[in-house]
């Protein structure tokens, strides 16, 4: 009898299981084997907000502790609205990271957290989880990561799918107004409600330190009717900052019927959400039409484009590639149409020299992109453990996604950022759960 007890624990020591011999039932826990992502635990856990970081998390926790009973609190009648209208409709869902060589670069808010959470759970295990759960993902040539379905509903039904195969329970329609109240009926409680934009002050919400929130990643009205009229056209090199600071972002610039978007205005706008809002959105915005060329370069340029192209009329030069209404529009603002090449003087480079590189715009408001919109502020992150994202203040309250002071510029960053919070709560969680039942898997 001995002989086959040990052999069948030989056979099966990696899982917890029972078998019967001659009508006796063995119950065997090998904790010493067990895979580091199944516990079995008999645990309620609450979940408020059902968005992308929410979702994540109850998929990962009820994979990491099978028999933890879950429940997603959503306000609203649908779930997961974020995830599809992000990238018009397309979900860019996360992104390579490779021309990425600082996290401040895409992380204005949270890039030193980011960088220990992604030791856990980055864009290449992000990449691998949803091709491993059925959704083909493609790289664009920015680096943007896609459904290879270019549809959005691919992400909804798989986290539908795994949530319903997990067990996962959903009330929608549920407003929870304090989090903590949940813990009277739940061991954990995990908020993930995204951005706040409501005004609220400081240590208001919950008596957790807030980062007051501010709106990020929004479009530049200016009010200019000839500017207007050139909607449409991308500028695919340009330069924007704020004068007077350091703020500064480049890239492809969209000219739109209300003033400037495209992935350089997106991005300043992130960078300096915090410093537009406190100028109520009424500051100056300076363009460089001439990419990365600095003023001496440009200078130095423009005599040899004017002196070979003498007798040609200015409309007629596009430097640095511009498109041609534009280069008309922006001759006009300096008094230079209709002039012939060779008839431009020194002060005339100069002022075309100044209209490259330092093109001034007034902002005059803000506009959101698209349907989609991130929020600056949130969550002190002082105010959580870094490892677990557990408050400091309320045990087991965790916190994951946009509602932390976390935000990326757009490119995939801020669903990567959903996507590692939620998991790390997950493995708190998890190990709090190994620590607190006696479970241990060395």
């Amino acid at each position: 009898m001995d002989w086959l007890v040990l052999f069948a624990i030989k056979k099966l020591r990696k899982a917890n299981f029972q078998f019967s011999i001659f009508n006796f039932q063995f119950s065997i826990k090998c904790r010493t084997f067990a895979p580091m992502n199944t516990l079995h635990t008999h645990r309620r856990t609450a979940i408020v907000g059902g968005g992308a970081a929410g979702f994540f998390c109850a998929i990962q926790l009820g994979t990491m502790c099978p028999d933890m009973e879950i429940t997603i609190f959503e306000q609203q009648q649908r779930v997961l609205r974020k995830v599809e209208i992000s990238g018009g409709g397309r979900c860019n869902c996360t992104n390579t990271f490779a021309d990425v060589t600082d996290l401040c670069q895409v992380y204005p808010r949270g890039a030193k957290l980011m960088k220990r959470l992604m030791k856990q759970f980055g864009p290449r295990d992000a990449f691998a989880w949803f091709e491993r759960h059925g959704v083909p993902l493609t790289v664009q040539p920015d680096q943007c990561v896609f459904p290879k379905a270019q549809d959005s509903h691919a992400i909804i039904r798989c986290f539908l799918d795994e949530a319903q195969r997990l067990g996962v329970r959903l009330q929608v329609g549920q407003k929870v107004e304090d989090p903590r109240d949940l813990l009277a009926t739940h061991d954990f409680v995990v908020v993930t409600t995204g951005g706040m934009l409501h005004t609220v002050r400081q240590d208001e919400l919950w008596d957790e330190p807030l980062v007051r929130p501010v709106p990020s990643l929004f479009t530049f009205n200016i009010p200019d009717a000839a500017l207007h009229q050139l909607m449409g056209i991308v500028v695919e090199h340009a330069v924007c900052s704020i004068p007077g600071t350091r703020f500064r972002a480049k890239g492809p610039l969209l000219l739109t019927h209300w003033g400037m978007s495209g992935p350089a205005i997106l991005k300043l706008s992130s960078y300096a959400a915090r410093h537009l809002a406190e100028a109520d959105y009424q500051v100056l915005l300076s363009v460089s039409w001439a990419g990365e060329n600095n003023a001496d370069a440009v200078r130095a340029y423009l005599p040899d484009l004017l002196s070979n192209h003498s007798t040609k009329l200015t409309e007629n030069l596009h430097p640095f590639g511009l498109n041609a209404r534009l280069w008309a529009y922006l001759l006009d603002k300096v008094q230079l149409s209709g002039k012939r090449a060779g008839e431009l003087g020194k002060k005339s480079i100069n002022r075309l020299t100044e209209l490259l590189t330092n093109d001034l715009y007034q902002i005059s408001g803000r506009s959101p992109y698209k349907d989609e919109f991130v929020t600056c502020g949130g969550i002190s992150l002082d105010a959580v453990h870094s490892q677990t994202l557990e408050s400091r203040r309320t045990p087991h309250l965790f916190y994951a996604g946009e509602v932390l002071d976390i935000d990326g510029i757009t490119g995939g960053f801020n669903f990567q950022a959903a996507w590692t919070t939620a998991y790390a709560v997950a493995c708190g969680i998890g190990r709090y759960l190994q620590q607190n039942t006696g479970y241990s898997n060395e």
